[in-house]
């Protein structure tokens, strides 16, 4: 599988890669053993991520696979939620990751069964997201005087102009 990280520059893509390993000796020997790994590719060169990436690039890495895969099996899944996609990663990660998540909304957008739900208290983020086309309003909770939980719809355009 090969994922598009959509990124700054220093990585084209990351590919899952697989090598099979045919067991030794007895009963293991008619079992196949089928290891993974995720490995970075710039232009020719291929890395092995677990050695050779920041702990963000692992984060990253990790939920861009979780995107692919959910798209490969679950492509009538109307729903997909994020909760806190951007823990752990660097300005620079956020912004991949705000970038490959437009460019997923951008090719499930037509299908018309389609709701991404991304739970975060990183208001850059959404203001990243609110770039696409695809994103005009979020929905952000708020407590009032008793303590009470609601919602209320706002414009992506309001974080862009400085009105969080």
């Amino acid at each position: 599988a090969v994922v598009s990280t959509q990124s700054t520059g220093d990585i084209d893509y990351i590919e899952i890669r697989t090598d099979e390993d045919d067991g030794e000796g007895g009963a293991a020997k008619k079992r196949k053993t089928v290891n993974y790994r995720v490995v970075m590719q710039k232009g020719d060169v291929s890395v092995d991520m677990r050695q050779h990436s920041s702990a963000g690039q692992r984060v990253l890495a990790a939920l861009l696979i979780r995107l692919a895969l959910a798209e490969v099996f679950c492509n009538n899944c109307g729903i997909i939620t994020l909760d806190e996609p951007t823990t752990n990663l660097d300005k620079e990660n956020v912004q991949s990751l705000a970038m490959a998540l437009s460019s997923f909304i951008k090719q499930r957008h037509g299908s018309g069964n389609f709701q991404l739900i991304v739970i975060t208290h990183d208001e850059d983020f959404v203001e990243l997201l609110g770039r696409s086309e695809f994103i005009d309003y979020y929905f952000k909770v708020q407590r009032d005087s008793n303590n009470h939980s609601f919602l209320t719809r706002k414009s992506v355009l309001d974080l862009t102009h400085g009105n969080k």
